[in-house]
């Protein structure tokens, strides 16, 4: 059995529950390099083997698996985060459906909530933004026309941007061609909730330039938006004249 498990944000108390279990019993254990906190790699059992995919191709990935499969062996998949969010895991759960290998996935704490924590801010605030984007800058990966930043940009909701720290000028050249003021508010978390992580905030007019000072290349998050400031309504969930289906709210 293979089981896709999101490793968590960095922190190694971050991983699930669930998350823990799994990757204590199995037999094999194929991580995602230095995205991955190795310190959960300890926790592993005597005897297990472990694969650094950083080192691997995709088949090499999936021999590894498939030889544990016939072995009945547990493997577990460890991807950074939570695996659906950049982890490149459909290409091998389509392989695993044409081996008839069966796989689970356990979801994880994504670092966009690990970022989120460490600004100790909310992405959702009322009168400012009720939508998120998650998404990259076109690098060497190419994004679809349709979901470039610069289209993106047109809605002025907050945006986090993964795999984007060294497109730091492409990224303050689209969104403010999209339409974000330059002193729309922006922050960097660099390894959220790892313990050399660290946060930035600054406007997206200064962004690339801060990254520079900071020598920020790779391993970090973009934010961008108004929630980074100061201005909100309060929400109308505990407003006292507010009625909901549990209370009935008080005319002043």
């Amino acid at each position: 059995m293979i089981h896709f498990v999101g490793a968590g944000p960095g922190a190694k108390d971050l991983i699930t529950l669930r998350g823990y279990r799994l990757l204590t019993q199995a037999d094999v254990v194929i991580y995602a390099g230095s995205l991955v906190n190795p310190d959960l790699l300890q926790d592993t059992k005597e005897g297990c083997e472990i694969y650094n995919s950083a080192y691997m191709t995709l088949d090499e990935v999936l021999g590894v698996m498939e030889v544990s499969e016939e072995e009945n062996q547990s493997v577990v998949r460890l991807h950074t985060g939570d695996p659906s969010l950049y982890g490149a895991i459909r290409e091998q759960m389509d392989a695993l459906r044409e081996k008839k290998i069966p796989f689970d996935i356990c979801p994880g704490v994504s670092s966009f909530s690990g970022a989120a924590a460490a600004l100790e801010i909310e992405y959702t605030l009322p009168e400012v933004s009720q939508s998120l984007i998650i998404t990259r800058a076109q690098g060497r990966t190419p994004v679809p026309q349709r979901e470039s930043l610069t289209s993106f940009a047109v809605h002025q909701s907050t945006m986090v941007l993964f795999l984007s720290s060294s497109l730091a000028h492409k990224v303050r050249e689209d969104l403010i061609r999209g339409g974000y003021d330059k002193q729309t508010p922006a922050a960097i978390v660099y390894k959220a909730t790892w313990p050399e992580e660290r946060k930035i905030v600054t406007t997206l007019d200064r962004l690339p330039f801060v990254m520079e000072e900071e020598e920020i290349t790779k391993t970090a998050l973009i934010i961008i938006g108004n929630i980074l400031g100061d201005f909100y309504e309060k929400s109308k969930l505990y407003d006292p004249s507010f009625t909901t289906e549990y209370r009935k709210g008080i005319q002043k």
